[in-house]
């Protein structure tokens, strides 16, 4: 199962997920509840996290994140209602 860690206002959370979640979605089920977000489907940035470690394991970018994360996609920015975990992962959300 992946490890997530999460950096979120100088406190460090860590979780395992099951293979291919979305933080999201166990976001929603209070099942990883420090994750912020809002309407989940790639229209509001909420969830915006920055890629700390272990991006490698994530697909290219899909047309929502570039279309409402423009230039942060290169400064490692993704959507984490767009995202599935498969490997271990640590993201930063401010």
């Amino acid at each position: 199962m992946p490890n997530v860690k999460l950096q979120q206002n100088g406190q460090v959370y860590e979780q395992e997920v099951g293979s291919n979640s979305n933080l999201v979605v166990l976001a929603g089920i209070k099942k990883f509840p420090h994750l912020k977000y809002g309407c989940g489907m790639g229209k509001c940035t909420k969830c915006m996290v920055k890629v700390v470690s272990g991006g490698d394991s994530l697909p290219e970018p899909n047309w929502k994140e570039s279309k409402m994360l423009g230039e942060k996609l290169n400064e490692g920015y993704r959507l984490a209602c767009q995202l599935y975990i498969t490997e271990d992962i640590e993201l930063c959300q401010e």
